[in-house]
């Protein structure tokens, strides 16, 4: 009998055991394929997840399948300690959202240091403040600091990216902003096109993304539906079947960033979710 439990115990835990790496392996073989996609999350995602335990979400994102993140802010965390946390959950950085300011004379060589610690990359300006945009003279000026910037970000292999919002497609002075900006700053600067925020202002993302596409370094994968307040990504307006194919046969962008800003389950829930979702547009 007691022979027979032993045995009967074996095998119950080598059946367990074989159920478990089943499922591993069909994790990994379903993530197999994309990883020629240098796919990441928008750390906004999950911010108030971050607040209470940085260091496992960034375990939670990195076991769903994400293979790196971007970061908007870093949770009271030194650029040694978020560089060992990268490394430990095997994440890469895609980028980080950083404020205007810590790009100015008195800031910038504090902000190099840290991204270089923490190896990132790519350095994105996620907003400038309104009197640097509210007039074709003043898009003008702020083209000449961002290709200075972008000279200097060069020289230490940091490149230099602007993310969209809404007001980048309101006209000012007769013309789309985000026209007149990218028109007038140098291939040194990088596009982040964030293709929710551009459907929030009524604007497809497919017209945008043929413009210079040897700029667009990195995109916002999200959704925007003037119908569901709690779309997910590919539930909204966007013509995904327009995007994707631009994507892979045309702007080829080095880093895509998954970002969710509405709320139908909890925030990694619903960044589970968009990665599957992904997977399944970029089959």
């Amino acid at each position: 009998m007691i022979r027979f439990g032993r045995i009967t115990t074996v095998l119950a835990s080598i059946a367990v055991a074989g159920a478990m790496m089943t499922t591993s392996a069909h994790a990994t073989a379903s993530h197999a394929k994309f990883r020629g996609y240098n796919v990441g999350l928008e750390l906004y995602t999950v911010r108030d997840e971050c607040a209470k335990d940085f260091p496992g979400v960034l375990k939670k994102v990195a076991e769903m399948g994400y293979k790196g993140v971007e970061f908007a802010g870093y949770w009271g965390k030194s650029a040694e300690d978020i560089k060992k946390m990268l490394d430990e959950d095997h994440l890469q950085c895609y980028g980080s959202h950083t404020p205007w300011n810590d790009l100015q004379p008195e800031n910038i060589a504090k902000t190099i240091a840290f991204n270089h610690t923490i190896g990132n990359k790519l350095i994105v300006v996620p907003w400038i403040p309104t009197e640097k945009r509210n007039s074709k003279a003043a898009i003008l000026a702020t083209c000449k600091e961002f290709n200075a910037i972008a000279k200097t970000l060069e020289k230490e292999g940091i490149m230099l990216g602007y993310h969209n919002h809404m007001d980048e497609f309101k006209p000012v002075d007769g013309e789309m902003p985000w026209d007149t900006f990218f028109a007038n700053t140098d291939s040194r600067v990088k596009i982040q096109f964030d293709t929710g925020n551009a459907m929030d202002a009524g604007q497809q993302a497919a017209p945008f993304l043929v413009k210079y596409p040897g700029r667009i370094i990195s995109i916002h994968f999200k959704d925007h539906s003037t119908t569901n307040p709690n779309a997910l990504l590919g539930e909204g307006d966007e013509h995904w079947n327009e995007v994707v194919p631009i994507l892979k046969k045309i702007t080829k962008p080095k880093y895509y960033i998954i970002e969710q800003e509405v709320y139908p389950f909890g925030s990694l829930e619903c960044a589970r979710r968009c990665l599957r979702t992904f997977e399944k547009m970029m089959n």
